[in-house]
């Protein structure tokens, strides 16, 4: 029995693609043992879907985020108490593979957290008991899912039997329906529009075509958004017959209930893309490869990937489009959009198995 402290500092998707790796040290914590999220504020809602988490601990550090907050000597002096007064037998600290660990880690040191366990290419010096490091063919392509499994791997800890290593949610989910009777009984298809990163998106105008096209087709759409997006799903679903906008209404179990109810999710490469891989539902990927689709891609579930992969933002991590027009997403045309759905609408519900799926992709 041991009590483990896991930690992923981002936003909501790169907790969900960390999910496997916590199961994996929730079987290690052993009967009685209990592993711990340490998650900032956008990662927290998340968090506390993962299977195998006891509590969600919240810390906003300023080494993360487009928006890091200044550093705040009392945040990380409560910090540091708190660790130390839970008595964590060891730490794993999961970080993408741009981002260094070692702050936190000096900080949980501080704490008295006696093993600590992650991947840094940076000297550690006596900051990790366990430095672990991508290496080999296709490391630094694997899937941040993959990634943190080789990671927890190397801090002794595996999946237990019968675990596939896909990303997946606690159940049961809320009944959407209860909390929103405009939801359309019957089958339909999610179009998430926006994004946590505007050129992971596309244009609210393409979006809206997106729409148009869905319900002429003949699909209702239900389109969703956080608290601040509501102007942006009122841009895509306003006075559309057959979609309704629930934008700003969906906590995040809402919204992992109404994805996990939906036929097929349209959506940038953004947190509700891996929220909906996570529940299983088919997702279409509009993906922009300002980030590696190998890396970030939504996985475990059945997927069609749109976009052009070797536009010239291919890996530059822009926050904004750096090419005018947007086109490695505004040029995917509302046709193949509703080619996407109708295939993926008559795949079996079942996910395939591995990290991405073994379907056809279709790409620009």
């Amino acid at each position: 029995m041991s009590r483990i402290l896991a930690a992923r500092l981002d936003n909501d998707g790169d907790v969900l693609v960390t999910g496997p790796a916590i199961r994996a040290l929730a079987a290690g914590a052993g009967p009685g043992g209990a592993v711990d999220l340490l998650a900032s504020p956008a990662g927290a809602a998340a968090g506390r879907l993962l299977p195998g988490v006891r509590e969600v601990l919240l810390f906003e550090a300023p080494w993360t985020g487009y928006r890091p907050p200044p550093v705040d000597p009392a945040a990380v002096d409560a910090l540091v108490r708190c660790v130390a007064d839970r008595g964590y037998d060891e730490a794993v600290i999961f970080t993408s593979f741009h981002q260094s660990p070692l702050p936190l880690a000096l900080l949980l040191r501080l704490a008295g957290v006696p093993r600590i366990s992650a991947t840094s290419e940076d000297y550690p010096g006596a900051l990790l008991d366990v430095r672990h490091q991508r290496e080999g063919p296709g490391a630094p392509e694997r899937h941040e899912v993959a990634a943190a499994l080789d990671l927890v791997r190397a801090a002794g800890h595996a999946l237990p039997p019968g675990d596939d290593g896909r990303p997946a949610v606690r159940r049961p989910l809320p009944d959407p329906a209860e909390a929103l009777p405009e939801l359309p009984a019957g089958p339909y298809v999610v179009l998430h529009p926006g994004a946590s990163v505007p050129a992971r998106a596309p244009s609210p105008d393409r979006a809206r075509a997106y729409a148009q096209a869905l319900v002429a087709a003949g699909w209702a759409v239900v389109v969703t958004g956080g608290p601040g997006e509501r102007a942006l799903t009122a841009v895509v679903a306003g006075g559309l017959p057959g979609v309704v906008d629930l934008g700003g209404r969906t906590p995040y179990p809402l919204l992992a209930a109404v994805l996990d109810r939906a036929a097929c999710v349209v959506v940038g490469n953004t947190g509700p893309a891996h929220l909906a891989a996570a529940v299983g539902t088919p997702v279409v990927s509009l993906f922009s490869p300002v980030v590696p689709l190998q890396r970030w891609g939504p996985c475990g579930a059945p997927r069609v990937v749109l976009g052009d992969q070797q536009a010239a933002c291919r890996g530059s991590r822009a926050r904004d489009c750096p090419v005018p027009g947007h086109p490695c997403l505004d040029g995917i045309s509302p046709q193949e959009v509703v080619a996407a759905v109708r295939s993926l609408a008559a795949t079996a519900p079942a996910a395939p198995t591995g990290f991405v799926p073994a379907l056809p992709e279709g790409r620009r």
